[in-house]
């Protein structure tokens, strides 16, 4: 089995949930349907590599987010607003992923009509590799934990 990023691990277990064989990350890269009950998300690969996310609910307005990496969010709009992260570095000096990798990214949140509370701090760590079974199906994944932090260090 291959190590691969959370965004490629996402698009197969996806896949996999949707009923699919399993399928390889490059037959996932085409996009993928993830559905539960109350939701129903598509995932298509957008320029730049972002990876955009069109969010269907049951009890709320549609939404679309824009994941950079498949992992971060960068924009979202719905109904209800839009809301940008703006981030001050280069967020693709984070990827590829790699077991043990630690970053810290800050960026400021902006929707329309609001001022800014001020900066945030976007936490990565890639804890490592584990084994994710889904059905019969079994994927090496990198085990990546967010944490988003106030300028006061709050979550």
């Amino acid at each position: 089995m291959k190590t691969i990023s959370i965004g490629t691990a996402l698009t197969i277990l996806a896949s996999a949930a949707h009923g699919a064989e399993c399928i390889d990350a490059k037959a996932a890269k085409a996009g993928f349907i993830l559905e539960r009950p109350g939701i129903h998300s598509e995932f298509r690969p957008a320029a730049g590599g972002m990876v955009s996310v069109a969010n269907d609910y049951q009890s709320q307005s549609p939404q679309t987010q824009f994941l950079f990496g498949g992992l971060i969010e960068v924009f979202r709009d719905s109904e209800t607003g839009q809301l940008a992260m703006i981030p001050f570095s280069d967020l693709r000096k984070l990827f590829p992923l790699k077991a043990g990798a630690k970053s810290k990214t800050i960026f400021v949140r902006l929707a329309a009509n609001k001022q800014p509370k001020g900066t945030e701090t976007l936490e990565i760590n890639v804890k490592g590799k584990e084994t994710f079974s889904l059905g019969d199906c079994k994927y090496n994944v990198l085990a990546v934990r967010q944490t988003i932090k106030n300028e006061a260090g709050k979550t």
